[in-house]
């Protein structure tokens, strides 16, 4: 049988310290509890220790679900390195032509102000940090002297800590989760909405400088219009009024084109303002044409249920309905309970060298208030809450039906101009031409009617700008983008719908 050491061989003895002075027995005191405290210090430590932040990792979710939505990724440079390597990559975007996706990434990339709504996820994670951190522990000191002998000091020493601060660490740790979440869902919902303006700022400029080339167009036409117009009236073939009519339809014409060329530079700086573009990079170039309109559109219901599943204001007001759920149940069901407990050890040594340690507690007593008033209003706020979330269901389910419903009625006004109204007009330009060729008609009735062509390609161009700004706007009624579809095979007849009538200008 193996026999077991003594206690005495297992523990060592702790040495017989010698008697000291006083001030050398206060010394050995604090040598003792050093160790003691090092070692209860030592998982606070850790804890600390452990609750980094990764900015990186935080926002990775977030790109990748905006790749997935818009096509493009987001980048959060939070170094001046990483903004000079997103700067050299906008400028390679900006060497050819802006196209949709070029802008959006452009955007996502430089705009300043949507950096700073980046940084709204880094705030948040720094309060999950703060909630996972445990309160600092209070310490206590005094010193009192006495009025006759002894005459030593009366010192006393207390250290405290909250004991429900620590009970409700992990609850506080899970609610500032959801708020990180919930942080995330703004933020993605943010970025979506700017998408969208990158989209229709796009579509407003390239529509404006497809105007102003044909409104270029009608000057020029209405200036040779004048040139006629003074041979004739010169030869005395044509009236005063005639000739003062034709001059006021020149000047008229090139009035609407500087108007719109003004309008066109106001675009392009608005544009520069979205896409966070400043000095050399404003110098860019816009795709001459705006993309072909998709011969299909996705249903409605399909879309309503989409704007349901996928906008992150309505999962953030979700998350916001179950932060105040919880809230309410917490403070419900700790109404009883101490607001605040302390429990620490205090140590005082008298004047007449005598130490006396012990625990200290303290409780705030829930006798008057017991949480009444507090838990009404987190009650109100929970109902709040919900209400605000149907409201809000309500609303998406609307504007994905007005967006839809504006895009249709866009989408019906192109197609007439495209298949109706502007071949008209194509074909009266060329029985005009047959017409002045026959000397049946005067080259002012000619001149007129390819004027009015041009007003409505104009026309057309404003409809087809249309459209492609309300699908932008049904996109962010339902945070993602629209499946492009199957695009028609007369797309290019829709691009340049004189192309069905070209042989006949040829005349």
């Amino acid at each position: 049988m193996t026999r077991h050491a003594p206690r005495s061989t297992l523990l060592p003895r702790r040495p017989v310290l010698p008697k000291l002075p006083p001030s050398e027995g206060g010394s050995r005191t604090k040598e003792g509890y050093a160790p003691r405290f090092l070692l209860l210090a030592l998982p606070l430590l850790l804890l600390a220790a452990s609750c980094k932040t990764n900015p990186a990792a935080d926002f990775q979710p977030v790109q990748k679900t905006i790749s997935a939505r818009a096509g493009s990724t987001p980048e959060w440079p939070r170094s001046a390195a990483e903004s000079e390597k997103l700067d050299t990559r906008v400028k390679q975007l900006l060497a050819n032509e802006l196209t949709t996706d070029s802008a959006v990434q452009i955007a996502l990339f430089h705009n300043r102000s949507l950096r700073a709504t980046f940084e709204e996820i880094g705030i948040s994670r720094a309060e999950v940090l703060q909630a996972s951190l445990p309160r600092n522990p209070w310490f206590a000191a005094s010193f009192r002297f006495p009025d006759r002998p002894p005459s030593a000091a009366d010192t006393e020493f207390s250290i405290a800590a909250e004991i429900m601060d620590l009970l409700l660490l992990p609850l506080r740790k899970r609610v500032a989760g959801l708020q990180f979440e919930q942080a995330k869902a703004r933020v993605s919902h943010e970025i979506l909405q700017f998408v969208a303006e990158v989209k229709e700022t796009l579509y407003t400029v390239q529509a404006r400088q497809q105007l102003v080339d044909r409104l270029q167009a009608i000057v020029e036409i209405n200036e040779a219009g004048v040139d006629l117009a003074m041979r004739q009236h010169k030869a005395g073939n044509i009236t005063d009024l005639d000739l003062a009519n034709q001059q006021a339809t020149f000047q008229q014409a090139k009035l609407e084109w500087g108007k719109t060329s003004a309008q066109l530079r106001t675009d392009r700086e608005r544009l520069n303002r979205v896409l966070g573009l400043w000095g050399a990079n404003t110098q860019w170039k816009v795709a001459s044409e705006l993309p072909p309109i998709p011969s299909s559109e996705p249903s409605l219901e399909r879309l309503e249920t989409r704007a349901i599943e996928q906008r992150f204001d309505l999962a953030a007001a979700r998350q916001q309905a179950d932060l105040a759920l919880r809230a309410f149940n917490l403070r419900a069901h700790t109404k009883y309970l101490p607001a605040s407990i302390n429990l620490g050890v205090d140590t005082e040594r008298t004047p007449d060298r005598q130490r006396v340690t012990g625990p200290i507690l303290d409780l705030e007593l829930p006798i008057f208030d017991q949480g009444q008033a507090a838990i009404a209003k987190l009650a109100a706020e929970y109902r709040q809450a919900q209400w605000q979330l149907e409201a809000l269901a309500t609303d998406i389910r609307s504007e994905v039906r007005q967006a839809r419903d504006t895009m249709i009625a866009a989408r019906d006004l192109a197609e007439f101009y495209q298949k109706i109204y502007l071949p008209q007009r194509i074909r009266i330009v060329n029985e005009t031409q047959l017409q002045y060729n026959a000397m049946f008609h005067g080259p002012f009735d000619l001149i007129n009617a390819k004027e009015r062509e041009l007003t409505a390609e104009r026309e057309y161009s404003e409809a087809w700008r249309d459209y492609w700004i309300a699908r932008a706007e049904l996109e962010k009624a339902i945070a993602g983008r629209l499946d492009t579809g199957t695009v028609a095979a007369e797309s290019a007849s829709l691009t340049d719908p004189k192309q069905d009538s070209e042989h006949e200008h040829k005349h």
